[in-house]
């Protein structure tokens, strides 16, 4: 220890790293020498635990979220056609006679009513078709399809059918409707793409009618040709030696469906026809061919000369097949029925000599007993969505002023 001048004691320090502070004693007394404490941090607080829903909240949030995916799940389920979520492919009788074998049926196994002697509609003579549901519209109204082998043709296709929901009306119970065929363009096989709703000729129809533009007729869809159109073969809806008996299967066994299975008009003023490109044609053929069974067609876009590889070495058919030949026969025939033909052609065809020859057809053959009506539509391109609004702004008119039902 050391000893500082005139005898003074200085405070001790140990050595060494840890030296600790001297203090004097005393209880008023501060310590020489305080030791740095830094302040701490206060402890971070925990966040609380959120409450937990009551049990009945956890029950309704639990129910709508089932809901909610049963809901898609119907909804995609709809959409694929799985049953039970979908109608399709039920029977559907039209509030006639059911099949034979089936069950049940809207008459309820009653007999149909037997119409007066004089009156104009027939009544549905049967065997009844087994129609099934293809699709249910907004309105009610069902597109359906049956097979049926034709007794005339001997052709084996399909046939969709729909009704007008007036057609279902009591007030109309006792009437006959008018009838008319669509017929598609391309291969027709082996559907018929009126049959769908995405072009709304069924919808379009009720609008019409709705608006006192159009009769309120009934649709028989049949497939077009025999198959694909493959490699350029196609049947000109007609029958070629050898081939399919087309022509009597789109104007024999279908009319005779529409007949077993609906209450129809029984004249010709009830029955017409409507197409676009080659159904154009076929409907074209058919009312010039045949008048004394059909009044009137619609032809959007039609060939107007049957052209089909099929023809080669059949120069006589093909002949008595040609729309031209056959409008020549019928304005030289003294005492012919009336026919109306309804054109409507785009200014945007793929075929731009598809303008021309209609025009040059009406010009030549509009006379006489052929009334014609020609719409041009400018812009409009050769599909059935150019063809289906346009219908109603002339063409359904055109045929449906001449054409009866419905009718008692």
């Amino acid at each position: 220890m050391s000893h500082a001048p005139d005898g003074q004691q200085q405070p001790y320090r140990s050595e060494g790293p840890y030296q600790q502070p001297y203090r004097s004693e005393g209880p008023y007394q501060q310590p020489y020498q305080q030791q740095y404490r830094p302040p701490q941090p206060e402890e971070p607080r925990q966040p609380e635990e959120p409450r937990r829903p009551s049990r009945v909240r956890r029950w309704v949030i639990a129910g709508a979220s089932v809901l909610a995916l049963a809901a898609v799940a119907s909804l995609v389920m709809s959409h694929y056609e799985i049953p039970p979520f979908t109608d399709k492919g039920e029977s559907v009788s039209f509030g006639q006679l059911p099949p034979s074998g089936s069950a049940g049926g809207d008459t309820g196994g009653a007999a149909l009513p037997t119409p007066p002697p004089h009156s104009k509609m027939s009544m549905p003579t049967g065997p009844a078709a087994d129609f099934k549901n293809a699709m249910t519209l907004p309105d009610g109204t069902h597109v359906a399809v049956t097979t049926i082998t034709g007794k005339k043709s001997g052709f084996k296709g399909k046939v969709w059918v729909w009704a007008p929901k007036e057609y279902g009306d009591p007030k109309f119970a006792k009437s006959g409707f008018p009838v008319m065929i669509a017929l598609p363009g391309g291969a027709g096989y082996p559907n018929n793409y009126w049959m769908g709703t995405d072009l709304g000729l069924q919808s379009s129809i009720s609008k019409w009618y709705a608006a006192g533009k159009s009769k309120p007729f009934l649709l028989a869809m049949p497939v077009l040709n025999p198959g694909p159109d493959d490699k350029g073969i196609y049947w000109d809806a007609s029958d070629i030696p050898g081939q399919p008996k087309m022509d009597t299967w789109l104007t024999d066994d279908v009319p005779d469906l529409m007949r077993q299975n609906f209450r129809t008009v029984k004249s010709r003023d009830g029955w017409a026809y409507m197409g676009s490109s080659t159904g154009g044609f076929a409907s074209l053929k058919a009312v010039l061919k045949y008048p004394e069974k059909f009044k009137a067609a619609i032809c959007s876009g039609p060939d107007i000369l049957p052209d089909s590889p099929l023809w080669k070495g059949h120069d006589k058919e093909k002949a008595e097949n040609n729309p031209e030949l056959l409008a020549k026969a019928l304005i030289a025939k003294k005492g012919s029925p009336d026919v109306y033909l309804a054109f409507q052609v785009g200014t945007n065809e793929n075929n731009k000599n598809t303008l021309p020859n209609v025009k040059k057809f009406v010009a030549t053959y509009g006379k006489g007993p052929i009334h014609t009506d020609l719409k041009i539509i400018q812009g409009g391109q050769h599909n059935a969505k150019t063809y289906v609004p346009n219908m109603g702004e002339g063409p359904i008119q055109f045929i449906s002023k001449v054409m009866e039902g419905p009718v008692e």
